[in-house]
């Protein structure tokens, strides 16, 4: 079995635990070990940088440093806040003498190797199951096709956005686009899927104003409920745990404070995944998600 370092990062510890569930089960399906890294911490969120945001980019080194001193030469953070603020780590150390001075200032005084650029790649659990599978493999290993099921893929702002910090998306055929992503849609169409023309895959769901401008972060979602049952989507289909914990509470809160009622499911990728692989409803975390599926899933035939 293969191995990979894992760094689940806060949500998926807490809101997001469906998505780690569901992560972990996916990836012993398709046989890789996700090793998770040792004594991690938070890499400050959305939060750290209002403050200071070298800071922010030392706690991402950290943890690449961990995951260096731990043999390993890539890490996959599921989570698009976690990823977005590791690769950015990555494009500060290489390009900005600032960031490396305080990230060498701050690695000395904890008493941990210094992380440089280059050591290890970031990936998404998008990217690996794309690159190291491959569409033709899992649609091989698929025993519960989702033949049926109408998805709408939404990746939220934070995994393309901004551009210069992702230098592997925009390479031409095969690789990720920012502008037009893919990746989940080529996924979950080789798992059987019919994935519906969705305008809003990058739409900001207002995650980071959830709490302190509740109201604009629940018409940012209501768009998105709306446009994608429009479109004809019965689940959207998410890679991000602050935009699903967002898209199912806000759905609630859209019906109690706006009387706008949708009906569309949300859940993650991996979810879906991790069905399509024979996995339980139970197995993948069903169970845990707001806008309980179930129903729909057993209508059509999954977990």
């Amino acid at each position: 079995m293969k191995k990979v370092a894992y760094y689940p990062g806060c949500a998926l510890e807490g809101t997001g635990h469906a998505y780690n569930r569901s992560t972990k089960a996916v990836g012993k399906a398709l046989g890789l070990d996700l090793v998770e890294l040792k004594n991690w911490n938070c890499c400050g969120a959305m939060e750290v940088k209002n403050i200071d945001p070298k800071i922010q980019t030392y706690l991402s080194a950290r943890n690449l440093s961990i995951a260096e001193d731990m043999g390993f030469d890539t890490v996959m953070a599921p989570c698009n806040g976690c990823y977005h603020n590791l690769k950015k780590a990555e494009y500060d150390l290489a390009h900005d003498a600032g960031s490396v001075e305080v990230n060498a200032r701050l690695s000395g005084k904890a008493g941990h190797n210094t992380y440089e650029a280059g050591g290890v790649e970031t990936i998404h659990a998008l990217d690996w199951i794309k690159r190291a599978v491959g569409e033709e493999e899992l649609a091989r290993r698929v025993k519960n096709n989702l033949k049926g099921l109408k998805i709408a893929n939404y990746y939220g702002c934070m995994y393309t956005r901004p551009r210069h910090i992702f230098p592997e998306k925009d390479q031409g055929p095969g690789s990720e686009s920012t502008a037009k992503p893919h990746y989940m849609d080529d996924i979950l169409a080789a798992a059987g899927a019919e994935n519906v023309d969705f305008p809003l895959k990058t739409a900001c769901c207002g995650g980071a104003h959830s709490l302190s401008d509740s109201d604009t972060s629940t018409r940012l979602v209501l768009n998105i409920l709306e446009t994608a049952e429009a479109c004809g989507a019965e689940v959207i289909a998410t890679e991000c745990p602050t935009c699903h914990t967002g898209l199912e509470m806000h759905q609630v809160r859209a019906e109690e404070v706006l009387g706008r009622k949708t009906n569309v499911k949300i859940l993650y990728f991996t979810q879906l995944v991790g069905m399509a692989l024979g996995l339980s409803q139970k197995k993948v975390g069903v169970q845990e998600n707001l806008s309980d599926p179930r129903d729909l899933l057993r209508q059509k035939g999954l977990g």
